[in-house]
């Protein structure tokens, strides 16, 4: 795996299309440009002229961090069991659904109205407490999972690594 680095602000059209892609990158902020802020655990800047140690440095952190974010998934098979590196953890229906499409958005916000819709394909879930009633069971189930089931306020859930 390879960092591949850009010129700030000459390349911002190569830039977005390694963010598209979710490649590590590391950007070159010329002169007095201002940095760019990011929370991409991918993307590094060093402002230029740069020692090339410093350089090397940025580059290998973004390839342990690239590596370490492909490495372990959860997954949840037909019968309810979660399987996240070497502990798993076994759900009842409803709650199987539900993290269902919390692994298959994993380190994404899901929506509450997806998490509605996978858990009660058939019919309308029984309120808004019906879903959060569920959501606190399968946090109780995760906690010693290696799994965090996090609440991303007015937008949905998260699940990621723990």
């Amino acid at each position: 795996m390879s960092v591949d680095v850009v010129r700030w602000p000459e390349q911002a059209t190569r830039l977005a299309e390694l963010r598209e892609e979710g490649l590590p990158r590391l950007i070159l902020v010329e002169g007095s440009g201002l940095p760019l802020v990011t929370a991409d655990p991918l993307e590094d800047w060093i402002r230029v002229p740069a020692d090339a140690q410093d350089l090397q440095l940025r580059s290998d952190t973004l390839i342990r961090r690239a590596e370490s974010a492909t490495e372990l998934r959860p997954e949840i098979d037909a019968a309810g069991l979660v399987r996240f590196g070497d502990k798993w953890v076994a759900l009842p229906p409803v709650e199987a659904r539900i993290v269902q499409a919390l692994v298959e958005g994993w380190g994404d916000v899901v929506s509450r109205e997806t998490l509605a819709e996978k858990g009660w394909p058939d019919a309308s879930v029984g309120g808004r407490n019906a879903l959060d009633v569920h959501i606190t069971r399968i946090r109780k189930r995760l906690r010693d999972s290696g799994m965090a089931l996090r609440t991303v306020r007015s937008k949905g859930y998260l699940l990621e690594a723990g």
